[in-house]
Formats: C-alpha cells, sequence, structure tokens
C-alpha cells in the first residue's frame, strides 16, 4: 500500500465522504464506495486482498442500541455467578481426587452470556420453539452456576461437578448424553460446534421451508473462541452459511487473544484475520472491541493517531497491556506518540488499567447482540475483545497459563471477592463456600423474571415428541421377494427401500436422504425429479440433463439434501436431522449415503458426537468393504469401518448380505429409533457388485438383528458337531458370504466335506450382546448362567469354524471367546489397492480358495485329515505359500 502522498487531497476525499454521510446517510455512503470499487477494478487498481475495517467498535456510540435493564443489578448477578464457577472449580480440586476444570475461560466470556441470558437466549416454554445454543466447552462451569442461583442445581450437585459415576454429577463440558435435560450439543470437542452450529440454522430453514417446523425468529447461537477458528472444522462452512443468508445464525467469538498455551496471533491481529475470512464469506461483522471508558478517548483523538496505534499493534502486545498493569500500558502503549501521553496524563495508572475491553462492557454487548438480531439476509459474527482470566489479577488475568488455572490460594480469594463484591467475610472464605441469596432477594426475583420473559430455563433439553408409525416388513416386499433372475447389488436394494419409505403415508414426508456428491454413484438420480434437492434459492438456471427423465431438479421445498463434495458438512446436516426430534419436537428420519471409506474414518469425531447428543438416523457407508469396490484403490476402499462403528456405544452396525437382510435391518432400525424412541443410530454398508438377490428364508428375521443365523447346510441330519466326520462351520460377512458358499460347494464336491453355512450381518452386536453376557453371568455366579445369542448357536459344536468377510480380522476376533469350537477368521487386513474383485479376494486372502485352505487346516488340527492333504489341496487350488502378507505388503 502507497504511503501517503499528499495530504490535503486525502483529506478533501474524506471530507466528502462525510458529506454524503451526513446529507444522504450511510446507505447511499455504501452503495457510492461499491461503485467506486467496480470502477477502480474496472481500471485495474489492485484493491486490498481482504476486507477489514480500523480496529474498533463497528457501531458507534451514537448508534448504540441502549441496553434497558438494571446495569447494576445485573452486575452483581454477574459477580456471583463468577463467584460460584470459581468455587465449584477450586472446591473440585481442593479434595485428592484433583479432579481439574476451568476458570479463565468463562472469567472472560461471562458478560457475553450474561448479556445473553438476560435479553436474548429464548426458552422453549414460549409460543414457538427456543433457540439452539453451543456453549463454549470451558466455560460449562459459569453456565451451571448461573443455574446454581437460578434453582436448578443445589450445593450439592455443584459439588458433584465431575463426579458423575454414581449419579448426580455435572459433566465436565456440555455432554447431552450425560445430562440429557439440560445440554443441547456437546462441543468441547473444538471445531464441532461451529460447524454444527451452521447445519443447524441451514436444517432449521429446511424444515421450515418444507412446513414441517416453523422457523419464526428462532436463532443459533454459537459461542466459540479465537484459537479455535484454526480448527478446520471452525470456518469450513461458513461460507455456506452466507451462501445461504443464514440469518438465523449468529456466531460469537470470545478474543480473548490466547490459545491454550500462548497468544493466538501473537505477531499479527487474529480480530482483523477473523473480520477478513467472515467478511468475505458473506456474513454481518460487527466487531466489540472497547468498552465504554474508550470513548472519550477516541472522542479525543482529533489526529487519528489512537487509531493508528490500535491498528499497529500486535496481539502478543495486548497481552502484555494487562498483564503488566497500568504504568507498562501508558510506557509501551500510549508512549508510542508524545501527543496520546499527553492525552492520559491526568489518568492514573489504575484508571489506564481499567479502560475496559468491549467484551467486559454490557452496553457494547449488548448493542453488538441487538444489531445481530435485526440483520436480515446475512448470518453474524460477533468478535468480542475481552481478557482471558478476567478478574484473577495476579492469578492469571492475561498470563501465559492462564488457562490451567484451577487452584487459588486465599489472597487470591480475598482480591476475587472484594473485586466483585462477593458477601463472604475472610473466616468463610477458607472454605470456599458457594453464594446464593434468598429466592425472594431482588436478584433471584430479577433473574427468575427475565428467564420467564424470555420463555424459561437455558440450557434446557427436550425430549418430547411424537412417535412415528413405522411400515411393516411388508412395505419392503421388494427386496424381501428377491431379484429373480436379475442381479443388483445392496446399493439398489438400498435405494428401491429409500424409494417405498418416501411413498410412506404417514413418514415418507420425514424421510431425507443425504448425500454429499455422489447420489449418480450410488444410483440415487431417480429420486432426483421424484424429491427435488432442497436449495434455498429454488433452480435459477436449466440444468444441462432437463430433458431427461431423472433431471437435477433443485427447489426450494426439495426433500433431497446434497451437500456438496463435504463429508463433515452432510454429517453435520445429518446431526441436526437426527436430533430434530429434540429440537424441533418433529421426528425426522436422515440417511447419509457415503462412500463407507470417507465416513468414520473422516468424521470420526462427529460421529461420537452423535452420539453423545442421542442422534437417530442412519449413516449408509456405500461401496462397502475393501474389495467390493475394484478399481479405485487404496484411499476408496473400506476393510474397518465397522470397526471405528463399534467404538460409539449407541451405534449399532450391520453388513448385509442380501436385500432382505437389508430390509429387515432398516425396518427393526425404524421400529428401534422411531416407535420406541431409543437413543441409537444406525451404521449400515451396502455394496456395489451385482448378485442375485434371493427370497428371505422364513424365521431368519430374529438372527439378522442379533448379528449371525444359519443360512443353510449340506449336511446330513445329525453331523453337526461329529469331530470323527468331515464337516465344518463357514461363517461369511457381506459380500463375502458369497465366496463362503461357493467354498461350500468346493469343499463338498472335491474334498467330501460337509458344512453349516452362516450369514453374519453384525460382528459387533453379536459381540456386544456376549460380552453383556458374560459380564452378568461374572456378577450372578449363584445363578444360571446366561447364554448370548450366538453363544446358542454354535453350542456344543466340535467342527472347525472358518469367518471370512470384506474387512480386517479385528471386525470378527471378538466373537472368539463366545463360540465353541476352534475358530479361524479371514480378513483384509492391510492397505487396499486397485484390482478386479476377484484379484482383490484372492490378494487379501479372502476369496473361496481361502476358505477352503482354512476349513481344511482346521480338520487337520483335528486329525480328521492329513496335513499332506491339505498341502495338495493348496497345490491344486494353486496357492503360493509364500505368497507376501497382504497385512505388510
Amino acid at each position: 500500500m502507497q504511503d501517503e502522498t499528499d495530504i490535503q487531497e486525502t483529506q478533501e476525499w474524506l471530507d466528502a465522504l462525510q458529506a454524503v454521510i451526513r446529507h444522504s446517510g450511510k446507505e447511499r455512503a455504501a452503495f457510492l464506495l461499491k461503485q467506486l470499487a467496480n470502477r477502480a477494478t474496472g481500471a485495474g487498481v489492485q484493491l486490498p486482498a481482504a476486507i477489514t475495517t480500523p480496529y474498533r467498535n463497528t457501531i458507534p456510540p451514537s448508534a448504540e442500541k441502549r441496553m434497558p435493564g438494571d446495569l447494576f443489578m445485573e452486575r452483581r448477578i454477574r459477580s456471583l455467578i463468577r463467584w460460584n464457577a470459581l468455587a465449584m472449580v477450586v472446591r473440585a480440586n481442593q479434595s485428592s481426587d484433583n479432579l481439574g476444570g476451568h476458570i479463565s475461560s468463562f472469567s472472560s466470556a461471562a458478560t457475553l452470556y450474561d448479556v445473553g441470558f438476560n435479553y436474548f437466549f429464548r426458552g422453549d416454554e414460549g409460543e414457538q420453539r427456543g433457540d439452539l445454543i453451543f456453549f463454549q466447552g470451558h466455560s460449562s462451569p459459569g453456565i451451571y452456576a448461573r443455574s446454581y442461583l437460578e434453582g436448578r442445581f443445589d450445593e450439592d450437585k455443584l459439588d458433584n461437578f465431575r463426579r458423575e459415576v454414581h449419579g448426580n454429577g455435572l459433566s465436565s463440558y456440555p455432554h447431552p448424553w450425560l445430562m440429557p435435560d439440560y445440554w443441547q450439543f456437546p462441543t468441547v470437542s473444538m471445531g464441532l460446534g461451529p460447524i454444527q452450529a451452521i447445519y443447524q440454522a441451514h436444517i432449521m430453514r429446511y424444515l421450515s421451508a418444507r412446513g414441517l417446523s416453523p422457523r419464526g425468529d428462532r436463532k443459533v447461537w454459537a459461542f466459540l473462541g479465537d484459537g479455535e477458528c484454526d480448527e478446520p472444522e471452525t470456518l469450513g462452512a461458513i461460507s455456506l452459511a452466507g451462501r445461504e443468508q443464514l440469518e438465523n445464525l449468529v456466531f460469537v467469538i470470545n478474543c480473548n487473544l490466547q490459545r491454550l498455551d500462548g497468544p493466538v496471533r501473537g505477531n499479527g491481529k487474529i480480530v482483523q484475520e477473523l473480520e477478513g475470512v467472515f467478511r468475505g464469506a458473506g456474513w454481518n461483522v460487527i466487531k466489540v472491541l472497547w468498552g465504554r471508558l474508550w470513548d472519550p478517548l477516541f472522542e479525543k483523538d482529533e489526529k487519528g493517531l489512537l487509531q493508528k496505534v490500535m491498528d499497529e499493534v500486535v496481539d502478543g502486545e495486548m497481552q502484555n497491556f494487562k498483564a503488566n498493569g497500568g504504568a507498562y500500558t501508558r510506557e509501551h502503549f500510549f508512549g508510542r506518540y508524545p501527543e496520546l501521553k499527553e492525552m492520559v496524563k491526568d489518568m492514573s495508572d489504575e484508571e489506564i488499567m481499567m479502560l475496559n475491553r468491549g467484551g467486559h462492557d454490557p452496553y457494547k454487548v449488548y448493542a453488538a447482540y441487538a444489531e445481530a438480531m435485526a440483520s436480515k439476509g446475512r448470518p453474524t459474527v460477533i468478535l468480542a475483545q475481552t481478557v482471558k482470566g478476567y478478574g484473577l489479577g495476579a492469578a492469571g488475568e492475561a498470563a501465559m497459563d492462564t488457562h490451567s488455572v484451577k487452584k487459588l490460594d486465599l489472597d487470591a480469594l480475598k482480591r476475587f471477592r472484594d473485586r466483585f463484591g462477593i458477601p463472604l467475610s475472610d473466616k468463610e472464605l477458607e472454605e470456599v463456600p458457594y453464594y446464593r441469596p434468598a429466592p425472594d432477594s431482588p436478584e433471584i426475583k430479577y433473574m427468575t423474571e427475565r428467564r420467564k420473559a424470555l420463555g424459561g430455563p437455558v440450557p434446557a433439553r427436550r425430549t418430547d415428541c411424537e412417535k412415528l408409525k413405522v411400515p411393516g416388513l411388508d412395505a419392503f416386499s421388494a427386496l424381501t421377494k428377491g431379484s429373480g433372475d436379475r442381479e443388483i447389488s445392496t446399493t439398489m436394494a438400498f435405494v428401491r427401500a429409500i424409494s417405498a419409505l418416501v411413498k410412506d403415508k404417514n413418514m415418507g414426508k420425514n424421510v431425507v436422504p443425504i448425500v454429499p456428491d455422489e447420489a449418480r454413484t450410488f444410483g440415487m438420480e431417480g429420486l432426483f425429479r421424484q424429491l427435488g434437492i432442497y436449495s434455498s434459492q429454488g433452480q435459477k438456471y436449466t440444468p444441462v440433463d432437463h430433458g431427461q427423465i431423472m433431471y437435477y431438479k433443485e427447489d426450494k421445498k426439495g426433500q433431497i439434501l446434497e451437500e456438496g463434495i463435504n463429508e463433515a458438512g452432510a454429517m453435520s446436516a445429518w446431526m441436526a436431522l437426527a436430533t430434530a426430534y429434540s429440537n424441533h419436537g418433529v421426528a425426522m428420519v436422515p440417511f447419509y449415503i457415503f462412500y463407507s471409506m470417507f465416513g468414520f474414518q473422516r468424521i470420526g469425531d462427529l460421529a461420537w458426537a452423535a452420539g453423545d447428543m442421542q442422534a437417530r438416523g442412519f449413516l449408509i457407508g456405500a461401496t462397502a468393504g475393501r474389495t467390493t469396490l475394484n478399481g479405485e484403490g487404496l484411499q476408496h476402499q473400506d476393510g474397518h469401518s465397522h470397526v471405528l462403528a463399534s467404538t460409539i456405544p449407541n451405534c449399532k452396525s450391520y453388513d448385509p448380505a442380501f436385500g432382505y437382510e437389508l430390509a429387515v435391518i432398516l425396518q427393526r432400525g425404524l421400529v428401534e429409533m422411531y416407535e420406541e424412541q431409543k437413543n441409537v443410530y444406525y451404521y449400515v454398508t451396502i455394496e456395489n457388485e451385482n448378485y442375485v438377490q434371493p427370497e428371505m428364508p422364513q424365521g431368519v428375521e430374529e438372527g439378522i438383528i442379533r448379528g449371525i443365523y444359519k443360512l443353510k447346510s449340506n449336511a446330513k441330519k445329525g453331523a453337526k458337531g461329529k469331530s470323527a466326520k468331515k464337516h465344518v462351520q463357514l461363517i461369511g460377512g457381506g459380500t463375502i458370504l458369497r465366496e463362503v458358499i461357493a467354498a461350500a460347494d468346493i469343499l463338498a464336491s472335491e474334498f467330501g466335506v460337509t458344512s453349516d453355512i452362516w450369514s453374519l450381518t453384525s460382528a459387533v452386536e453379536a459381540a456386544r450382546e456376549g460380552q453383556d453376557v458374560a459380564r452378568w453371568n461374572m456378577l450372578h455366579p449363584a445363578e444360571k448362567p446366561r447364554k448370548a445369542w450366538i453363544t446358542e448357536q454354535f453350542e456344543g459344536n466340535q467342527s472347525p469354524v472358518i469367518a471370512s468377510t470384506d474387512y480386517i480380522r479385528s471386525y470378527v476376533e471378538p466373537l472368539r471367546e463366545f463360540i465353541d469350537g476352534d475358530l479361524t477368521v479371514l480378513g483384509t487386513d492391510g492397505f487396499g489397492r486397485s484390482d478386479s474383485r476377484e484379484q482383490l479376494r484372492r490378494f487379501f486372502e479372502v476369496d473361496r480358495n481361502y476358505v477352503v485352505i482354512a476349513a481344511l487346516n482346521g480338520l487337520a488340527k483335528q486329525g480328521v485329515i492329513s496335513a499332506g492333504e491339505v498341502s495338495e489341496a493348496i497345490k491344486k487350488l494353486n496357492i503360493d505359500p509364500e505368497k507376501v502378507n497382504p497385512r505388510i505388503s
């Protein structure tokens, strides 16, 4: 940028701008500036890369909406909340358990929350549903402290902060699973709250556009830290919010300029950086940097020197000003220019130290929130400058280690008490007691009245929702009757199931197919015209395939969500719909369909959060398995998603081989989640390999759901379990079941070995039940032992058991302890690669030939056949015993 070369000309331009503002208004000035920018661009003038404004408040004092409440009453309340939050953490760390906790984050954000609670956050007891609020995870003690003053918690509850094992505890951070009537969203895994908030606002508009849940003027509030903005998920979807004009979304970024270990941008200015990023994404940006005590100084700053210093000083030095006191600030901030030092000559060091930052000034914060509420056509981000550890003084205010402060000595407690006017004696301080005024005190009455006017307590989570009437299994007859002579994949079977569901008169409108950007890959383009793809703007163009039956149709009331090449965004949309029963009072049935390799591996943290927030819906891992997606290679082939899914306690995962298995699983999931209203969600893998889908045998439904059932047997009656006979148990999962069936034929025709064939629909669910039963038996030694389903199926078996799936061995290994018989597990351990399905299955040693060799080897171990016979079979099947191990190749 060029330095100043003509002061007079510059002043004339500035005077002209000021005249336009004065006589024609700010909108006219903005229009003219835009026209100038357009003309400059046309003339080849290079404009600044990012649009930022001077380092001062966006809203000038003259335009601030005045806060209508009792400032002094609210300060007393805020001080009591600060004290109780501090006391809770300190008391939790006075015991030998040393439970931890955080003080500094809330201390910097207390005013930001307080103004929201008093004037803006609406509860669920009003005429419409309340706001959705993503509280910053590390601020949870302050939220609990407010609930304590409101009478929602007692002292015993606060003393159970981070003590949850025996019940009646307060979770360390916002966790709906642990506090299901309180927290709406889990947020402490940083970055996940912001992206979820964006998609909650997105889905709120989607539901309203489809007439399922009116949006009204509800808001989605997301509170986050400036350091959290370094997480890719935090800023990764802000362009969606700008593009969709999500005026129902408000980000409040607590810019205390510190991460966990030090400055966010010690050598730069994080507020300016974020302003440019959000402005560029189409957001309404409101900076709340300086409190009222700065206003007189800005008025005196006729030469703009104060503004110049504000713009020049980096964040690392900003931290020093609060940490080192007023004398330091006088010398190193105001002392940069003699005129500025002269400006504050009559101010004491204490007065300079008390020059407040905007995030601690309730008037400034109120003005920003009011502006955000009135903003139309754009999401709003409020960049509020605060001090981390505000109020802690020498114990941690603006210190590098302030994030870790969890204990204060008596002197520090006294200083905190005196600063915030807490009515406790020196003697009382020794116990670090909680303090709550009487129920009829002015403070408690004021709080109660404010929350009553705003629709009740916050945070609060509702679970009341009408049950959906789920269709019976006969609604999926296209799957249960088989495909005849036609070969189709389980992916196509799934599309048939979805087509049946969306036509159901009771729940069809509640079904939401979600894809990142792979609908055509999954064969779902037939739904485009039938359901439409949701777009807040409709369709302003004629698609190139408009002449086709299955053309790309965008619609303001579209039912499908196609979220672009964005797994995290699509997952966040799914989470918003999967919790709509709680947040909107309407049960939605979201199906998020994705490449299984790009599911849990890429969005595992979000999937974990979905379990925490008690999501209900279906995740569909398409083109699943290590060898089904031939030709695509290492980064596309999934051999472990079910292992990852198994780590989430309330995620039920299935790997069906046939369409009828898929139908049974989907129908049971619908009943469990939408009739029984259980807090589980389903992960189901489907493949793109075409084969004949058989008709459903009788009586297999229970086994499908419990994880395993006998498909068929080619043994003579009574042969099972006879070790003297050449008989084996063959288990196949998903698409590899067909290889197992083929292996059974080879064993019978070539080697005279009979077999029972089992379909493994879920090693995860079968193992979980076995583990639960084992636990019960361990704790009830005097009672008759229980038996797991899988144990009953193999009870008394003496034959070798061979299990082969398209997943790594770890998927099946947990079944070993529940199966009678010697179990051999074949799996696709190692990296995927490109080739045909036949070659891949042979390479990973899960195909029919390896199943045969594993079965014969098992018989050899039992002495039923000789080792030489196994060696001959290896030669006969053209297997190289010295072949490289696929796990390490």
